[in-house]
């Protein structure tokens, strides 16, 4: 079979592997699309600890499952199914409250285990017993159903931060998840979202998301717009979906007394953020980050989206072929247009 193997740093080509072999626990399932995260564009030119080249990268996918072991029982062949990225272990502590995306083995998709920039990948015994691994309705498609993994983590993330009714909420970050954010906090009641975008091409994109407020942060003062509009008193809310160290310290200044601030984007490695305490302290701030998701996260997006409540298709801007893996890498990383997503059988 096909796939794009991440040999080095600024690496990655498509070669022919050998064809995963079905044990009596395991699942070979036929990748339709996978969707091009920022993480995979962070390990393609940085690295990462727990991706050991030669690897296949690939955590948000979809497709059918064309062989299932014996001792399978949650899936059988010609399931279309949804697969998110992080693997809980299912026997550590955090595993047993049931907060999987903090288990300290950390296992995912595309990291540890072979991922979906591939014709075909295979699903472990570990990832079928414990994995986000969901069946996807007939009515959805493939694509749709690649994008319920970062789905799922904006559920995560808001989950998290308790959006209330009446909030206004600030979204630094206009990328595929800022604005998967935005429909989720109207739907969780907030009355007002203001969007925060550096590019203004980006921000022209994400406007058809359907904010109240879109701030272009390099044309005008971020803080000083979110304050005049939130009558001086700051945002109740503020997700930070993008991966630059000054939007967390900006968050502070935007913030309401008792807001929530969600350092939601992951910083490149060996990140610093400066900022005053003394705000988080006198104005009784309460910040959180948060990371991935757990399998029932994955299992409402792919709810969220059969049911129409949220529609995916304005999200998915690019698609391409395996054998085009670095123009749709140079795609996703070129910030001009929403999710790329990767189409093995083309």
């Amino acid at each position: 079979m096909k796939a794009a193997v991440y040999l080095e740093k600024d690496k990655i080509e498509v070669r022919e592997v050998p064809k995963p072999e079905v044990d009596d626990d395991s699942v070979l399932v036929k990748v339709e699309a996978c969707a091009v995260c920022g993480s995979d564009i962070r390990i393609f030119h940085h690295g990462n600890s727990r991706v050991k080249p030669p690897q296949t990268l690939g955590h948000e996918i979809a497709g059918v499952v064309v062989e299932a072991g014996k001792n399978v029982t949650r899936f059988k062949v010609g399931d279309r199914v949804a697969i998110g990225a992080d693997v809980p272990c299912g026997e550590c502590a955090f595993c047993e409250a049931g907060i999987g995306n903090n288990c300290q083995t950390n296992y995912a998709i595309g990291y540890q285990f072979a991922g979906g920039f591939a014709e075909y990948i295979l699903l472990n015994k570990t990832v079928v017993n414990f994995g986000p691994v969901h069946i996807l309705p007939d009515h959805v498609s493939f694509e749709e159903g690649a994008l319920a993994e970062p789905l799922g983590c904006v559920l995560n993330a808001v989950e998290l931060t308790g959006i209330k009714l009446g909030d206004t909420v600030v979204i630094i970050g206009a990328g595929p998840i800022g604005c998967m954010i935005i429909p989720i906090a109207y739907k969780c009641g907030a009355s007002k979202v203001i969007v925060v975008q550096r590019s203004r091409p980006r921000m022209e994109t994400a406007k058809q998301f359907g904010a109240n407020v879109y701030i272009c942060s390099s044309e005008e003062d971020p803080i000083q717009r979110v304050l005049e509009e939130t009558n001086g008193l700051g945002a109740d809310v503020i997700f930070t979906a993008n991966p630059s160290p000054q939007t967390h310290a900006q968050a502070l200044h935007m913030a309401k007394n008792r807001a929530r601030i969600n350092l939601f984007g992951g910083l490149p490695a060996g990140s610093t953020v400066e900022m005053d305490t003394n705000i988080i302290h006198y104005k009784e701030l309460i910040m959180m980050g948060a990371h991935g998701a757990v399998p029932r996260h994955h299992q409402m997006a792919v709810d969220l989206i059969a049911s129409g409540t949220i529609d995916m298709k304005p999200y998915i801007s690019h698609t391409f072929p395996l054998n085009q893996i670095q123009d749709a890498f140079a795609a996703a990383e070129g910030h001009t247009g929403m999710r790329v997503v990767v189409k093995p059988q083309q």
